[in-house]
């Protein structure tokens, strides 16, 4: 399975967390990062998205359709949203824009074993595929960008 972790983007600040808007830098860092991301991806690649707009506008920027999840909206459990997108069991190709902390978490428990500080830059990602060699399940690090380096 490749899981794909992508923070939303640059976001304007508000009182109501789950109406908050990309910044005209977000949208471009959404369509810079949406475009590389599309390049590489298979078309039966899953894309899962949570529910706030700002992560909603981000996705968009892929062009591609995705599904709306609860268990990836601000401040979801680590443990929640890798049981949303099967990890390790499923296969194919899960993208999953969300947020911090826990897109960090996530990526660290998978990198190093354990639920630790990791931050994902706004609009970067990281590409993780988990192989089996030998009996022994191991997570790779494919890729990780921020939108600057588009």
């Amino acid at each position: 399975m490749d899981l794909i972790l992508w923070r939303h983007a640059e976001a304007e600040d508000g009182a109501d967390d789950m109406a908050r808007e990309l910044t005209s830098k977000g949208r471009k860092q959404a369509v810079a990062v949406g475009g590389w991301l599309d390049a590489r991806l298979t078309k039966e690649a899953r894309v899962m998205v949570s529910p706030a707009a700002r992560a909603q506008q981000t996705a968009a920027g892929l062009g591609r359709r995705f599904e709306t999840v609860e268990a990836i909206q601000p401040g979801a459990d680590p443990a929640d949203l890798m049981h949303a997108v099967g990890w390790p069991e499923s296969s194919g190709t899960v993208v999953v824009v969300g947020h911090q902390p826990t897109l960090g978490l996530v990526a660290a428990m998978l990198l190093f074993g354990e639920l630790r500080g990791f931050t994902l830059k706004k609009g970067g990602l990281v590409w993780l595929t988990n192989r089996t060699r030998r009996g022994d399940q191991k997570v790779v690090l494919k890729a990780a960008l921020i939108p600057e380096l588009v």
